[in-house]
């Protein structure tokens, strides 16, 4: 089984059949356009940002699987608030809603290494901290102890259920 990796930086949903993909996926006698509307819709939330993407291209099946690689979750947090930088002495320079909160883990959600959504969470709450982003208004160090004490578990299983049942259609 002979393979073919191509690595490209695109734009979050607006890769195109132009350079740097197209010229890269000519030769292996993948459909491009198949290609490239996988890859816009799997970085459409990363719209306005560089994403570093691979095709995996099986040139004998002629089969390709994509992965998506992630900004750093500073910028993600910086890109959804609106910030050149975060804070570099820990005063508060912005603040999340839950749901951002949310929006942002599940765009990182391959990169985290929590086993579960709240601990994802957590990790994107840490990253908070060091940036000097509050979320509702509560210091990061407080929303994690009200995560762990079952403050936001409707609001964590509601969306868990609903990315599951967008996975299941």
């Amino acid at each position: 089984m002979s393979k073919t990796t191509i690595e490209a930086l695109v734009e979050g949903g607006k890769a195109s059949g132009g350079p740097p993909l197209g010229p890269a996926l000519g030769p292996t006698g993948i459909n491009v356009s198949e290609v490239v509307a996988a890859i816009n819709e799997k970085t459409k939330d990363f719209e306005g940002m560089k994403v570093p993407v691979k095709v995996i291209v099986d040139t004998e099946s002629k089969t390709f699987d994509i992965q998506i690689g992630t900004p750093p979750t500073s910028a993600l947090i910086k890109k959804e608030l609106g910030l050149e930088k975060g804070s570099g002495d820990g005063k508060p320079v912005g603040d999340l809603t839950f749901q951002q909160l949310l929006k942002i883990t599940r765009m990182k959600e391959d990169a985290l290494l929590g086993s579960d959504l709240k601990a994802r969470v957590k990790e994107v709450l840490g990253t908070c901290i060091s940036m000097g982003i509050t979320v509702e208004g509560k210091s990061p160090k407080d929303v994690i102890t009200e995560i762990e004490n079952g403050v936001y578990d409707a609001q964590l299983s509601t969306d868990l259920s609903s990315k599951e049942n967008t996975e299941n259609k």
